[in-house]
């Protein structure tokens, strides 16, 4: 699963990205103008940690994120084809915005992070419409020449979303079945993605108190609550900084803005659930290790994710939330006290559930 940054010039979005993945690239020295940079990032995790602290394993493993980062985006750079083809096939999007004040960094007009957010929206839309037009004129042809279920059912559903469009609303608000997401998946519309909207706010003595009130200060809070998005609120300048401490100095530092954990780990966080994933555990001497599903994911679902074989051979899953296993001090102690169960192939994966899968292979 793909996460794409995306933000107009000057705000922030390759170094947000450098910073989240420990990528080395020059940000000013794309060969090409329109080349993507691909990144992982650890999914942050106490959870983890601490089911780690419980069976000090030889290694430990974290979840992980993958972030695109393409250049900066706008009405001229959604005509191209690599351009398009790099944001297309990304999962969701982060759409970083500029509050921070430097006067070394230009910017055309006020900072205005709620007319970036909508004038970016309005492009994404203006190229899925454009998208719907082609392929409506397209499907007409083919129904006059033969008119088919499947056909028809496309035909609706692009005259739906074209009126969506057109109204000014994004595709991921339109309501879908599974059937009709199903049906457009191939077409990878912009608007359709889920977004994050990213504040990146200027240093200050009040940071902490500064990143709470951001989304609601800069009035993101009516586009961010609307269906299949939201906002956070990060400072590139002092995350910069973090990322050349060590544990100890960060967390000190962190305490001296009135934080207690990294903008960046509420990012990371924050993107994982908006691609409407969740984390479960496998727990034992040799590894810890979180594995990732989607919400309503079942258990032999999970398994495969494990192993593929685990899944075809799958008989059951051994399962106990991370919380109530760390309360017991061990698994023969849940399993005396009887929050260790056994649950068959219906079972859905809750975020945070250790497993241990039973199988015939």
């Amino acid at each position: 699963m793909k996460t794409g940054i995306i933000g107009l010039p000057q705000v922030g979005k390759t170094s947000l990205f450098k910073i989240l993945t420990k990528a080395k690239i020059d940000e000013h020295g794309r060969s090409n103008p329109r080349e993507a940079h691909i990144g992982v990032a650890r999914v942050p995790d106490e959870r983890l940690e601490k089911l780690s602290a419980l069976y000090s394993p030889k290694k430990t493993t974290f979840a992980s994120v993958e972030y695109v980062d393409v250049a900066a985006i706008g009405q001229e750079a959604l005509k191209e084809t690599a351009y398009l083809t790099n944001l297309r096939s990304v999962d969701a999007l982060i759409h970083v915005l500029r509050v921070f004040e430097d006067e070394a960094i230009p910017h055309q007009g006020p900072i205005d992070p709620l007319r970036d957010a909508k004038n970016v929206e309005f492009d994404m839309m203006l190229s899925d419409l454009q998208q719907v037009e082609k392929r409506i004129e397209r499907v007409e042809k083919d129904l006059k020449k033969a008119r088919t279920g499947d056909l028809e059912r496309e035909h609706a559903l692009l005259l739906r979303s074209k009126e969506s469009l057109e109204k000014e609303i994004p595709l991921r608000e339109l309501e879908m079945t599974p059937e009709e997401r199903k049906l457009i998946r191939g077409f990878m519309f912009l608007s359709q993605k889920p977004i994050l909207y990213a504040l990146n706010v200027s240093e200050s003595a009040t940071l902490g108190a500064d990143l709470e009130v951001a989304v609601s200060r800069y009035k993101l809070e009516p586009i961010a609550q609307r269906p299949n998005a939201g906002a956070t609120a990060i400072c590139g300048k002092v995350e910069a900084e973090l990322a050349e401490m060590d544990d100890a100095e960060a967390a000190d530092f962190l305490l001296s803005y009135g934080l207690h954990e990294s903008g960046l780990v509420r990012l990371i966080r924050k993107s994982y659930e908006l691609l409407g994933l969740i984390s479960f555990f496998t727990a034992g001497e040799d590894e810890c290790r979180a594995w990732t599903v989607p919400i309503g994911a079942k258990a032999p679902q999970a398994a495969g994710v494990i192993h593929t074989d685990l899944e075809h051979h799958f008989i059951r899953a051994e399962t106990i939330r991370w919380d109530h296993l760390l309360d017991a001090g061990s698994e023969a102690a849940a399993r005396a006290k009887g929050t260790l169960r056994l649950e068959g192939k219906e079972y859905i994966v809750h975020d945070g559930d250790v497993l241990h899968i039973r199988h015939s292979g």
